[in-house]
């Protein structure tokens, strides 16, 4: 019950459901609920809005406040087009490592919060562990918004969340937040011989780009604050990950679309960026209407991650401190669900096995050791939760 054999089984398990996030994840829920009810543990679920992927979570242990959640997400990256020498929906153990999709990034610490359930039954736990099992945290980190706020409300008030992120078990106080549009500008095509008279898209989004470049240099050149200064970089960014557009290289360009992100650090405000670019693209657009008056720049706000803010005596840093030993400090600029689960006014700490850089990489890796430790970690929670 308390050995890795048990975490390995449900490691196989679980990487065996294919649940890219633009697929669903109810087979695999289907067998996380029968394997907590083969312990007489009801699991709950919170759908998507279409009804095919959902949240599950838990509670093992006693009615009563104090306990700890134990946060991770089902989904994965796709493997399309990435060079795989194992079956990634395989677990595959060679030198040390576990490899396959999601081993890392984060079924890993799903096995492993899985695993611990057997052992706080077993030990009698004083304080309830609970279960938080997300969907689509890889395309936006809201799949879990619904689940956090029914956590919250039907659930006795957990005093501590761990999101089992990989972090090599290093204690995470805190993290960027950010939000992302998807932007289609709509030009007016016209030869380009006759420039004037219709409205470049690729043009017109080329100053959308500038406006990027030219807040990330002021942003750089700034002292970052208090809070930013311990980030890498310790500032706001602004990002453009992809842009397509136009017909021919002799017409102005009709349509051309591009994604837009901002990484921001804790101390400022993310809606105030996602505003400020709202308003640029006004004036851009507007200055567009100008020429031809079809023309148009269309927003989608495709994701919004809050940011995790360190917390001043937070429990579920203490909490994590004591069961690993790590007492130096640690915040990243990758997004995480810790977030939402802050706002909804929980201690969080991100803390979990495998490392950030093996995520989404073809050859996708956990390593043993790390594995190992975060059983260690569930081992040392459940009697903390005993006490």
């Amino acid at each position: 019950m308390f050995d890795i054999f048990a975490a390995r089984q449900i490691l196989d398990r679980l990487v065996a459901f294919p649940t890219v996030s633009r697929d669903t994840n109810l087979p695999l829920l289907d067998w996380v609920e029968e394997y907590l009810a083969g312990f007489g543990v009801r699991a709950h679920r919170v759908y998507s809005a279409d009804g095919t992927k959902a949240n599950l979570y838990a509670s093992v242990g006693p009615d009563v406040p104090g306990g700890v959640i134990l946060s991770g997400h089902t989904d994965v990256v796709p493997v399309d087009g990435q060079a795989w020498t194992t079956d990634p929906w395989t677990v595959t153990e060679r030198d040390g490592r576990l490899y396959g999709r999601g081993t890392c990034d984060m079924k890993g610490f799903d096995a492993l919060a899985l695993a611990a359930v057997p052992m706080a039954l077993a030990a009698g736990v004083r304080r309830p562990l609970q279960i938080a099992l997300s969907y689509d945290e890889e395309v936006g980190c809201e799949g879990c918004i619904g689940m956090v706020a029914e956590m919250a409300r039907l659930l006795p008030r957990a005093s501590a969340v761990v999101v089992g992120e990989p972090s090599r078990m290093k204690v995470v106080t805190g993290h960027k937040g950010g939000v992302g549009f998807k932007t289609h500008v709509r030009g007016y095509e016209v030869h380009s011989s006759l420039l004037d008279r219709g409205v470049s898209a690729i043009m017109e989004a080329a100053r959308l780009l500038m406006w990027a470049n030219d807040r990330n240099a002021e942003n750089r050149a700034r002292v970052p604050g208090p809070l930013a200064a311990a980030f890498d970089p310790p500032w706001t960014t602004v990002h453009v990950g992809r842009i397509e557009g136009g017909t021919a290289d002799n017409i102005t360009a009709g349509d051309c679309r591009l994604s837009l992100d901002f990484r921001v650090v804790p101390g400022e405000d993310a809606e105030a960026w996602a505003d400020a670019y709202v308003a640029e693209v006004g004036r851009i657009e507007a200055a567009m209407r100008q020429v031809r008056p079809e023309s148009a720049i269309h927003l989608q706000r495709y994701f919004g991650v809050p940011g995790l803010v360190p917390e001043a005596d937070g429990a579920a840093e203490a909490l994590a401190r004591r069961l690993t030993g790590d007492n130096a400090t640690h915040v990243v600029s990758y997004g995480t669900e810790a977030g939402h689960f802050q706002q909804a006014g929980y201690s969080t700490v991100v803390c979990g096995p495998g490392d950030i850089a093996q995520a989404h990489q073809p050859d996708e890796y956990i390593e043993l050791a790390e594995f190992a430790a975060g059983l260690d970690f569930m081992k040392a929670l459940v009697d903390d939760l005993g006490k």
